[in-house]
């Protein structure tokens, strides 16, 4: 167990508290946490609470939304509020097209830009922004980073150490050409985090909330997982699911089978 994450988003509606013991009890090592239930919670507060705990924040989710106007200020407080809870790793969704934009290359372009401003922000705290490639689904609204090539090339002109990539195997299971990429994010040395969820059909209505627990779908996860670690990954692998039904199910019963198929395909 001692490389499973559980990553907050999967128990959405397990206050925080009783995920941290849920996880002491079950002896997981890490935690992934999202800014906002953080902040509902009181970040200082958070922070303390999975200190005493003795748990790792393997990533905080999200900073990026470049497409918002307050986007500069916004990424200094993630960045803030990662190194406050002691992880290292600040997951960017990049966000969509700005208005009525239909420039999605400029839109890309901003984003190298805007990773760019953040990095010495980002030196100084100790973080590495990850930059989260989405499906291409998401590119108008949510991400227009809709490969790990085009996320590589993002984070190219940086210090590894400073902006790396996180591999979401929901978001990249379609591409085939994601091999050679986490191949060549390994040698980079650029792979900041590792996401497992599985790819259920049929979607529900609301696509975001369509992924599924490991092995309840069709993506080759076992693949992703042996093709990360031979890339030299040796991090967290955080499992991150968001669906309706999931969240429904008691903590403690879906943390035991986000365990289980961490256990099967990753470990």
């Amino acid at each position: 167990m001692n490389r499973f994450s559980l990553n907050q988003a999967t128990t959405k509606r397990w206050p925080l508290d009783e995920l941290v013991a849920g996880c002491v009890s079950a002896g997981v090592p890490a935690v992934g946490l999202w800014r906002e239930e953080v902040a509902a919670y009181g970040l200082d507060k958070a922070a303390t609470l999975v200190r005493e705990a003795g748990l790792q924040v393997s990533s905080l989710c999200r900073g990026g939304f470049f497409h918002e106007e307050d986007w500069y200020d916004n990424n200094r407080r993630a960045i803030e509020e990662a190194a406050t809870l002691g992880t290292d790793t600040l997951v960017l969704v990049s966000g969509g097209l700005p208005g009525k934009s239909r420039d999605i290359d400029g839109a890309r372009r901003h984003i190298s830009e805007a990773i760019g401003a953040l990095v010495p922000d980002a030196r100084a705290a100790g973080v590495r922004l990850a930059i989260e490639p989405l499906h291409p689904m998401f590119c108008s609204d949510r991400c227009v980073v809709a490969t790990l090539g085009q996320a590589l090339e993002i984070a190219a002109p940086h210090p590894a150490d400073a902006v790396g990539v996180c591999l979401d195997t929901y978001h990249l299971w379609w591409d085939d050409q994601v091999w050679r990429h986490i191949d060549e994010a390994g040698r980079q040395g650029r792979i900041a985090a590792f996401q497992l969820a599985d790819w259920i059909t049929p979607l529900p209505a609301g696509v975001l909330l369509g992924r599924g627990l490991p092995g309840t779908g069709c993506v080759d996860l076992r693949r992703f997982a042996t093709a990360v670690r031979a890339a030299g990954y040796e991090g967290y692998v955080e499992v991150e699911v968001f669906h309706e039904d999931v969240w429904s199910r008691p903590g403690p019963e879906v943390l035991a089978e986000a365990y289980a198929g961490y256990r099967a395909f990753a470990a």
